[in-house]
C-alpha cells in the first residue's frame, strides 16, 4: 500500500513539473512574440495576441508610422494616416519648407510656396546674398545688387581690408589703404612688436626697434630673468645677472639654507654653513632616542 502511494505521489509530482515547464514555455513564447510584434519584426504572429494586446500593437504601429512621416522617412505610409493627421503633417511640412527657404538652410522647394511667401523668400535671399558679399563670403552674386548696395559693398570691402591689414588676419591689400590708414597701421604694428618684445612673447622682431626701445626691451629681459632666478625657475640665466644681483641672490640662498638646517624643513647643505652655525644647530638638536 505504501509503495502504491509513493508511486502515485511521484507521478503527480512529475506531472506537475511537466505542466509547469509547459506553462513557462508558453508564457516565454508569448512574451517573445509580443516583443516581436511591438518592434515590428517579421516573426510576429498577431493571431497569438489577446484583443487588448492587438489594440496596443496597432496603436504603436500607427504612432511609429506617424513619426516616420513627420521625419521624412521613406517607410512612411500616408494611407495609414487619418485625415486630421494628414492635414497636420502637411501644415508642418509646409512650415518647415518655408523656414528652410527663409533661412537659406536645408532643402527649399520654391514651387510649394504661396505667392506671398515667394516674395518674402526672395527678399530674404537677397538680404542673405548682400550679407555674404559684405562679409566677403561665398556665394556672392553682385549682379543682383543695386547701385546703392554696390556702394555699401565697396565701403564694407575697404573696411574689411583695413581690419585685415591691422590685425594681420586674412587677405590684406596695402594698395587699397589711404596714406593716413597706412601710417596708422604701421604705428599699430610697431607698438604691437614692442609690446611682444617687452613681454618676451612671439612674434618679436628686434630689428624694428629703435635704440631707445632696444634698451627698454633689454632691461625688461634682465628684470624677467632676475625674477626667474629668484624663483629658482629653469629659465634663469645666471650669466645675465649683474654682480650685485648675484651677491644678493647668494645671500638669499645662504639664509634659505640656514633656515632649512635650523628647522629641518627643506634642503639643507651643512657644508655651506660656518663652523659656529653648525655648532649652534648641533647644540639645539634634541638628543637621539635609543
Amino acid at each position: 500500500m505504501k509503495a502504491i502511494t509513493r508511486i502515485t505521489l511521484c507521478f503527480l509530482v512529475g506531472s506537475l513539473g511537466s505542466l509547469q515547464g509547459s506553462l513557462f514555455a508558453q508564457v516565454s513564447g508569448h512574451d517573445d512574440n509580443l516583443s516581436a510584434c511591438k518592434n515590428g519584426l517579421k516573426s510576429c504572429n498577431r493571431a497569438n495576441l489577446t484583443d487588448s494586446e492587438s489594440r496596443d500593437i496597432a496603436v504603436s504601429i500607427h504612432q511609429r508610422n506617424l513619426a516616420n512621416c513627420r521625419s521624412g522617412e521613406k517607410s512612411c505610409d500616408r494611407a495609414q494616416l487619418t485625415d486630421l493627421e494628414i492635414s497636420a503633417f502637411d501644415v508642418a511640412a509646409h512650415q518647415c519648407n518655408l523656414s528652410n527657404c527663409m533661412d537659406g538652410i536645408g532643402p527649399c522647394d520654391h514651387l510649394a510656396l504661396t505667392t506671398r511667401e515667394s516674395r518674402a523668400v526672395a527678399l530674404a535671399e537677397h538680404q542673405q546674398n548682400l550679407s555674404r558679399c559684405k562679409e566677403g563670403r561665398q556665394p556672392c552674386d553682385t549682379s543682383s545688387l543695386s547701385k546703392h548696395e554696390m556702394s555699401d559693398l565697396a565701403i564694407a570691402d575697404h573696411e574689411r581690408n583695413v581690419s585685415n591689414c591691422t590685425d594681420l588676419i586674412g587677405a590684406c591689400d596695402n594698395s587699397m589703404l589711404t596714406r593716413a590708414e597706412a601710417k596708422e597701421i604701421a604705428a599699430t604694428h610697431r607698438a604691437r612688436n614692442l609690446s611682444n618684445c617687452t613681454g618676451g612673447t612671439d612674434p618679436c622682431d628686434r630689428s624694428r626697434l629703435s635704440p631707445a626701445e632696444t634698451r627698454s626691451v633689454e632691461m625688461a629681459d634682465r628684470q624677467r630673468n632676475h625674477s626667474a632666478c629668484l624663483g629658482g625657475e629653469e629659465s634663469c640665466n645666471y650669466s645675465l645677472l649683474t654682480t650685485s644681483e648675484i651677491t644678493a641672490l647668494k645671500f638669499r640662498e645662504q639664509r634659505r639654507n640656514l633656515k632649512a638646517c635650523q628647522t629641518g624643513y627643506g634642503v639643507c647643505d651643512l657644508s655651506r654653513l660656518t663652523r659656529e652655525q653648525v655648532r649652534v644647530i648641533a647644540a639645539q638638536r634634541p638628543p637621539a632616542t635609543r
